[in-house]
């Protein structure tokens, strides 16, 4: 990439737009995801007699491991929501910035 087509992309104000946009799902996902594991180790570390409550009467299951793979299925969801946006609206807004700055 040359100087002046890096310039140029600096320049443009669809990369400003698309550098925040992406830094913004970024950020809040990933508090998502911190917020769910930190509550869950505050539930691990602070009421574990009602994460080893089984899930109905006589289980050998305890309510924490549900909740354990809730939040692992969250993260894989979370994952594929941001890989979604980014193929979908972040890759079209880079195709456009990189058409913009070939003219």
């Amino acid at each position: 990439m040359s100087a002046d087509s890096y310039n140029k992309v600096k320049r443009n104000p669809n990369f400003h737009m698309l550098v925040a946009r992406r830094s913004r799902w970024a950020w809040g996902l990933a508090t998502i995801i911190l917020l769910m594991y930190f509550a869950f180790i505050l539930l691990i570390a602070f009421a574990p007699q009602w994460l080893a409550q089984p899930v109905v009467a006589g289980s050998v299951i305890t309510i924490g491991i549900p909740i354990g793979v809730l939040v692992i299925l969250v993260a894989f969801v979370l994952t594929g929501v941001y890989v979604h946006k980014a193929n979908t609206d972040f890759d079209q807004m880079t195709q456009q910035i990189i058409s913009e700055i070939e003219q």
